[in-house]
Parts: C-alpha cells; sequence; structure tokens
C-alpha cells in the first residue's frame, strides 16, 4: 500500500475507559527519563538509535521541560521498569491550536499486552483536561493502528487531496465506510 501521511482528530468529549493490565502503571516524566524515553522509542523502530532519539529530545522538548513534566508521561511494569511511553502534547492543525499525541512507543517485549488503548485513553483523558480537540499523526501503512484510533473516537482530518485519497485506500483496506 502507498504510504501516505494522515491526520486524525479527537474531540475530547467521549473518551472510552481502557484500564492498565494490573502489572502496569503510568508515571510521568522525572526530570531524568530522556535515555529511557530515547531507549524506548529506538527499541520500538521510532529511532535508527539511542543517540538520534536523545538529539530529538534535546531539539523538541528540552526547551520546554516545564511541559515535558506535566505532559510526558511512562507505563512502567511490575518491577518498575519503564517500558512504554507517550506525551500529551500541543501543536497546531489548520491554524487552530490543539492537543497531540506524540512520540507513542512501547518496547516490543510488552507490545501485545493490551496496552495501547489504555495508554491513548489516558493520555486523550490528560488532553481533555487541555484542549478541546487533540490530534495524532499517521500514515496509510499502519492500518491496524488507524483501525484502533477510529475504535477510540478519532476521525480523519483532511487537509488535502492526497490525504482524502489516503482515507479512500483504507476504506478499501479495512471494508468500512470512514469518510
Amino acid at each position: 500500500m502507498e504510504r501516505i501521511s494522515l491526520t486524525m482528530v479527537h474531540h475530547l468529549k467521549e473518551i472510552p475507559d481502557y484500564p492498565f493490565p494490573a502489572s502496569y502503571k503510568m508515571r510521568s516524566f522525572t526530570g531524568k527519563d530522556e535515555a529511557k524515553w530515547a531507549s524506548i522509542l529506538t527499541a520500538a523502530g521510532e529511532f535508527p538509535d539511542q543517540e538520534a532519539a536523545l538529539r530529538r529530545f534535546q531539539e523538541e522538548f528540552e526547551p520546554h521541560l516545564t511541559d515535558v513534566k506535566e505532559r510526558m508521561y511512562f507505563i512502567e511494569n511490575e518491577e518498575g521498569k519503564a517500558i512504554g511511553t507517550a506525551t500529551a502534547w500541543y501543536g497546531k492543525q489548520a491554524g487552530e491550536e490543539m492537543g497531540r499525541i506524540h512520540w507513542v512507543g512501547i518496547v516490543p517485549e510488552h507490545q501485545g499486552k493490551k496496552l495501547a488503548k489504555p495508554l491513548l485513553c489516558f493520555l486523550l483523558e490528560k488532553l481533555a483536561g487541555w484542549h478541546e480537540k487533540a490530534y495524532l499523526k499517521t500514515q496509510t501503512t499502519n492500518v491496524k493502528a488507524v483501525n484502533a484510533y477510529l475504535g477510540l473516537g478519532f476521525v480523519p482530518f483532511i487537509q488535502d487531496e492526497t490525504q482524502k485519497a489516503g482515507w479512500e485506500l483504507l476504506e478499501k483496506e479495512l471494508g468500512k465506510k470512514i469518510l
């Protein structure tokens, strides 16, 4: 399938409740978690190596550490090890300030353990305290993830004809009406 970048929006009114499995818990960024963030996202395939991830953290988040402490979260396993991360960030879409689901990653050993939906719903609840809408970026090649986002109440946010074509591809792939 052709890889087309897409944006999805959630209106933060009806947020599903998906609790975390009993052996996992959430915690906020402590101020010394840069290496953990980089390690998790590198293991999840978001960066080629930890150095690239740390550079991205420094560029994107270091100037905003006060916000990071309120908006970046980690999933810990029963041993207290950080095995996932996600950020309830902010940004603009079509000139409108919105919350943003940003840099979501779970280490491979813990993927498939029913953590993604609880993590996303946790972030949506946090974002609802600051914003009326939230967005995330994805692509047509993430068919399974897009289907999960749709199930959580996200809707397409189409900004051009290329994105519209991407959603039409996904309608065919998923066998359901989206637009």
